[in-house]
């Protein structure tokens, strides 16, 4: 997982299915778990802390 400038967090395949908080975030920062639905552009929102998610497109 990567973050863009605008606080985008970019996920990848392998962090489907796509949950909030990930794993990697502090303990101290997390909210009961929810999974992102991810629209047909491969976006979705957090609705407990407004985390932006976008699944890389795959590269050939």
């Amino acid at each position: 997982m990567a973050e863009t400038a605008n606080k985008v967090k970019i996920v990848l395949q392998k962090d489907l299915p796509l949950s909030c908080p990930m794993p990697d975030e502090a303990l101290w920062n997390q909210h009961p778990r929810v999974y992102i639905a991810l629209d047909g552009e491969g976006k979705g929102t957090c609705p407990y802390c407004g985390n932006q998610f976008q699944l890389q497109a795959k590269q050939e």
